[in-house]
Order: C-alpha cells, then sequence, then structure tokens
C-alpha cells in the first residue's frame, strides 16, 4: 500500500518589523545607529532630533551669554583679527558703536539657532544626496538624506553638554573662544597668539564629536541606499575635509 504523500509544510510568515518611535529613535542614534537610518527607509520624519538639538543648543548659547557674555565674546574676535591695531585707533565711542552691533549680530545667532540647524542641515543634505545620487546611483531619497543629517547631528547635543559644564566650572571669558569652546578637539589645546588661523581652523577638523556625527552620515547613507559603508563614511569625509579648507583658508584672510 502506497504511502499517503505528506503536504509541504508552509514555513510561518516573519512578523515585520515594528516601526521605532522617535524616542527609539533617538537613542538608538547612540548605541545601535544602524536600526536608526534603516528605519529612515519607512519613514523620514526629522522633527524630534531638530527640536532636541535646538533645546541644548539654546541652552548653551544662553550658558554662553551668562557666563562669558557676547560683549566679551566680541571685544576677543576683535582682538584676534587683522583689524585689531585699526579699532584701537577708534574714538571710544565708535569703538563702542561697533561692539554694540557685534552684540546684535551674536545675539541674532544665538536666538535663530534652530533655524540655523534647519538652514545648514539643508546645505549639506543637498550637497551628500546629489554626490550620492549622481555619482553612485543611491536609492536615498532626499527627505531621508535631510532626516540623515539631522539625526547624525544628535551628538552636538553631547558637545553642548560638555560646553555648559565647562562654562559653569569656571572659565575665563577672556581666553574663551566660542569657535573651540570645549576641548574635543586639537585647535584648543593651540595658541590663539602663535598659531595661524588656517592652522587652527584645519586643527579644529580633528575633532571627536565631529568625527562621531561624519560616521553616523556615511552610515546613514550605506543604510538607505546600496552604497557600501566604507565608501559612503570617506565621500562624507572628503567633502568635510574641502570645507574645512575653504573655511580655514577664508578664516586665515580676516
Amino acid at each position: 500500500m502506497a504511502a499517503v504523500p505528506t503536504p509541504p509544510v508552509t514555513p510561518a510568515p516573519i512578523p515585520p518589523t515594528p516601526p521605532m518611535s522617535e524616542g527609539a529613535r533617538i537613542i538608538n542614534t547612540f548605541i545601535a545607529p544602524s536600526k536608526t537610518f534603516t528605519d529612515l527607509r519607512r519613514s523620514a520624519a526629522w522633527w524630534a532630533p531638530w527640536i532636541l538639538i535646538s533645546i541644548f543648543s539654546l541652552a548653551f548659547m544662553f550658558t554662553i551669554s551668562k557666563q562669558v557674555g557676547f560683549e566679551q565674546i566680541s571685544k576677543s574676535q576683535i582682538e584676534h583679527s587683522k583689524r585689531a591695531e585699526q579699532f584701537d585707533k577708534l574714538p571710544a565711542d565708535q569703538q563702542a558703536q561697533q561692539i554694540a552691533f557685534s552684540v546684535k549680530i551674536f545675539q541674532g545667532f544665538a536666538i535663530g539657532t534652530p533655524l540655523l540647524v534647519l538652514f545648514f542641515t539643508l546645505v549639506s543634505s543637498l550637497i551628500l544626496w546629489g554626490t550620492f545620487k549622481m555619482g553612485f546611483s543611491a536609492e536615498t531619497t532626499f527627505g531621508q538624506a535631510y532626516a540623515i543629517g539631522m539625526y547624525a547631528g544628535l551628538p552636538g547635543i553631547v558637545g553642548a553638554i560638555l560646553g555648559i559644564i565647562a562654562l559653569f566650572a569656571g572659565v575665563n571669558p577672556e581666553g574663551f573662544d566660542i569657535n573651540n569652546p570645549v576641548g574635543t578637539n586639537l585647535a584648543y589645546y593651540l595658541d590663539q597668539e602663535t598659531t595661524g588661523k588656517f592652522v587652527r581652523g584645519m586643527a579644529s577638523s580633528i575633532d571627536l564629536i565631529t568625527i562621531w556625527s561624519l560616521i553616523l552620515l556615511g552610515i546613514g547613507y550605506a543604510c538607505t541606499s546600496k552604497v557600501k559603508r566604507s565608501t559612503a563614511i570617506v565621500v562624507v569625509l572628503v567633502w568635510f575635509l574641502l570645507w574645512k579648507l575653504l573655511t580655514s583658508g577664508l578664516a586665515s584672510l580676516g
């Protein structure tokens, strides 16, 4: 008697990966970034990291205004510029006018920090997205690219916290450098008086927080496209190096 054939067993369907909450995305950006950036293929929402970055950035700027003061920062900026000698020759009232104008500019930038985050993320996202799209046929959409930029900026929160701690711990207002407020980069340890602006500008690129964010950018583009992670990170680093060469060169002229 022939055996009754056994019907094929249909494998149980694999349950879909549950969507991540915004809180989980933020946490995983620090501990498991691939999970966060892969989830951007499902939803490219970026408002949560933007709000968080804006809050800590505003807190940092507020702390600077209280512990150092924008007037002192303005004086330091002029003192270390090529127009320092010309400024010293001005009458006291004109010096006060220039300082007051500079203070208003700093205050405007401080208040507008959330908008600046949106703008600079937009610019960097356009450049990187265009590079990966045209140079590597990446599948990443611009919305995903913008979200990658926002989430990759989250390590800046660590820098803001360190800066706030350093300011409250006691900082010399006259020696405070708003461009290098925390000792996470090489430029922080170079003397402003004896080191050229170009060298200090390039040295500031060797920054733990910045490198962290750059690596996250590379991981983000690798997770949302078919570009290899190592390739994506190299592309991001090359663009950053070009940016630092440009800005450091311009700074050396002023």
